[in-house]
């Protein structure tokens, strides 16, 4: 199951949208993945939207978890990243 959301995001003065889409594949090698060229510290936010998960009462899906962040040649910063990815997170887990 996949769900989708959109955001901006800045450079200087241009922005530029960026579409954030997780899937959940039950069956596979488990594990949290982020891919689309995303700096280090969204990178490293997988074990906070893990952790903000849990804490919310929900539970992380069993399987593999891919977050896709197009485009993928326009290089993803900050921590703005981590909510959508949470948001896009609860979108589909109900």
């Amino acid at each position: 199951m996949s769900s989708k959301i959109y955001s901006v995001e800045l450079s200087g003065l241009d922005g530029y949208l960026i579409e954030i889409e997780v899937d959940n594949r039950p069956h596979g090698k488990v594990g949290f993945s982020i891919v689309g060229l995303p700096d280090t510290a969204v990178q490293e936010s997988r074990e906070r939207v893990i952790h903000a998960v849990k804490n919310s009462g929900y539970r992380f899906p069993r399987g593999r978890v891919t977050a896709n962040l197009a485009p993928a040649d326009l290089k993803k910063w900050g921590r703005g990243m981590i909510w959508q990815l949470q948001l896009v997170r609860y979108g589909w887990m109900g």
